[in-house]
This record gives C-alpha cells, sequence and structure tokens, in this order.
C-alpha cells in the first residue's frame, strides 16, 4: 500500500480516505499477486504489466475502472447493485456498500481474460 500512501494523504474528507483505503486494502489482501502503481493519478493494480482496475475518488462516489468489455459484460449485475456506469468505469457512492463478490468477480475476470495479454490495454 506504499504506493498509494501520497494519493490517499491528498483526499480531503476523513471518511473518503477511510473508505479508499478499505477498499484498496481489500484489494490488495484479495488478490496479493496483483502490482499496485498511481498513473493518471489513479491507483491502479496490473498484472504482468498490464491494466486490471483502477480506482479515483469523486465527490460523491469511487470510480471503479476495469476497462469497458467489463462494464459490458457485467452491466446487469451493475444495475443490480445499483452501480451506476458510463463506458469505461462505475461508480460506488460513498452512500452505497461495497459489493465485494461482484468486485472479485470483475477483477478475476480481468485476470483470467488477459493472462495472455502483452501490452497494458487491451487491443
Amino acid at each position: 500500500m506504499f504506493e498509494f500512501e501520497e494519493y490517499l494523504s491528498l483526499i480531503d474528507d476523513p471518511d473518503h480516505e477511510k473508505r479508499m483505503r478499505e477498499l484498496l486494502e481489500w484489494v490488495v489482501q484479495t488478490f496479493p499477486n496483483l502490482k499496485t502503481r498511481v498513473a493518471w493519478n489513479q491507483p491502479m493494480f496490473t498484472d504482468h504489466d498490464t491494466f486490471i482496475i483502477a480506482f479515483s475518488i469523486a465527490k460523491k462516489h469511487i470510480a471503479v475502472a476495469p476497462e469497458g468489455i467489463v462494464i459490458e459484460k457485467f452491466s446487469e449485475e451493475l444495475k443490480q447493485a445499483k452501480y451506476s456506469a458510463g463506458k469505461q468505469m462505475f461508480r460506488i457512492g460513498f452512500d452505497q456498500d461495497v459489493n465485494h463478490d461482484l468486485l472479485k468477480r470483475i477483477i478475476q475476470f480481468n485476470i483470467d481474460d488477459k493472462k495472455e495479454t502483452t501490452t497494458f490495454w487491451r487491443k
């Protein structure tokens, strides 16, 4: 988590910082093989130098970016979880619970789907 400390220290709202810290720690503990880094001002996780997922803080939510193909694949489950989604990301409101099961399946999908990928982003 050392890589994320500077990012976390810049979050103004202590409750938002705590929530983001808990989420990032959960990913680190659940997927210990993923590498951590901050790029494009976002904490992100990679596997064999390919992008898996990134998180960023906003005024009313945490943005979760797993790439567009993942948003499409999990669109119904994201709707059921009441997460709003865009083309490349979805939002977990600060007033919403984190659906850890769904998030785990999203991350695992990316790991499995990109195991042969040799570029950072999908082509």
